[in-house]
């Protein structure tokens, strides 16, 4: 009777699941979607407000600035109402980010909407996040990288059309499409997201700093895996149009290659990181992110470049969910508190960083910026061994 009654509880969780992956995964590729239209939309905002390369840099800070103030008061609202109304909330939002900020007249007003852009992509990031994990639980399979995938694939589909769009159409135009784009893929997840359940008791741990260096140590592998990637998003379209000549439709190609070989690859990872293990996976990925990068950085024309940055894709596509998983697997250490410190150092380099080589570039030239980056995955190299502990999450 008992194995009856299972079985008929299974039966409508396992046809009802699905739906609840498409959700999540289609509210990654909405977010996505807006940071890779957001990409190919810097040099035009640099041409709109005639800033410089060391101004551009500091909206860019602005918007790392509003990610990591919003991520912890996302994690609040979800512990109190559960991550489903937190992530539609947030999709809603973000949908016309890109339109205001193309209708702003001066620099004061981009940096106020740029520190709302962060913050609702960082926000949105850590409660579509929280449902993903919800969906595994329910699932009892992983979805993780595929949803990562699926933002990828988002952000490819952003870069790709947005070069093309605001040269056909312009920037307004480009903008309005993103919006109406989002807010339709929004209304499809919208009905089928999973409820979960909030944890108002999470907010009453106490948050204590691991004293052990294991987390810290793989907290700068995702530092540095998390670099060059914030350096493409944000500087790749300006590097090749203004060093390699590349038109402002082709600009954008740089980080539309890189987001496509990633988005493939991220499909492809947890299968790969089976096979192989954690850590061979891992030292693979940084040698070919490593060729990629130094590829693009020496590139003597966009298309070389181009490629550079889709070989780079490929490696640098499993480096970050491996220091993830690593992280929520340490032993002797509660996963929050490990992924904690190591989503922290790695956002802190996708977002922060790129302001910093904002303000070198302006010296040096990006080429100089994108050959030197690699040096970081020496050091991804070194400390490799130490992602063993993610093999742990398929034991």
């Amino acid at each position: 009777m008992t194995d009856r009654n299972t079985m008929a509880a299974e039966a409508p969780r396992s046809a009802y699941m699905p739906k609840t992956r498409l959700a999540v995964s289609l509210m990654f590729l909405m977010n996505g979607f807006v940071v890779g239209s957001w990409a190919p939309k810097i040099p035009v905002l640099k041409d709109r407000l005639m800033i410089d390369e060391g101004t551009v840099g500091l909206l860019i800070l602005t918007f790392g600035i509003g990610s990591l103030v919003f991520m912890p008061i996302a994690g609040g609202f979800i512990s109190r109402l559960g991550s489903m109304p937190i992530t539609r909330s947030l999709a809603v939002v973000l949908a016309p980010i890109l339109l205001i900020l193309s209708l702003v007249p001066n620099l004061p007003l981009s940096f106020v909407v740029l520190f709302a852009l962060g913050g609702f992509v960082g926000a949105m990031d850590v409660a579509m996040n929280a449902n993903a994990v919800a969906v595994e639980k329910q699932m009892r399979r992983a979805i993780m990288s595929s949803c990562h995938a699926y933002w990828s694939l988002g952000a490819l589909i952003g870069a790709a059309l947005g070069g093309p769009l605001i040269a056909g159409f312009g920037e307004v135009a480009h903008a309005a499409f993103v919006m109406v784009a989002g807010l339709a893929v929004i209304a499809v997840a919208w009905p089928m997201m999973l409820a979960d359940q909030p944890h108002p008791e999470a907010e009453k741990e106490k948050l204590a700093l691991p004293m052990t260096p294991l987390p810290w140590l793989i907290g700068i592998v995702a530092l540095f895996s998390m670099v060059p990637e914030g350096s493409i998003i944000d500087w790749s379209a300006l590097y090749m149009r203004n060093e390699l000549g590349a038109s402002t439709a082709l600009s954008g190609f740089g980080f539309a290659a890189f987001s496509a070989t990633m988005a493939i690859m991220r499909f492809a990872g947890d299968h790969v990181r089976d096979r192989f293990g954690a850590v061979k996976t891992l030292r693979v990925c940084t040698v070919l992110a490593l060729i990629g990068m130094v590829t693009a950085g020496l590139a003597p024309s966009s298309t070389i470049a181009i490629i550079g940055f889709a070989i780079a894709g490929i490696g640098i596509s499993n480096m970050v969910p491996i220091a993830f998983s690593a992280a929520g697997n340490m032993p002797g250490l509660a996963p929050g508190i490990g992924l904690s410190v190591v989503t922290f150092m790695g956002y802190s380099g996708i977002l922060f960083a790129p302001s910093l080589i904002g303000f070198i570039a302006e010296h040096t030239g990006f080429s100089l910026i994108f050959t030197c980056i690699p040096l970081l995955f020496l050091v991804v190299l070194a400390l490799s061994g130490l992602t063993v502990h993610a093999d742990a999450a398929k034991d």
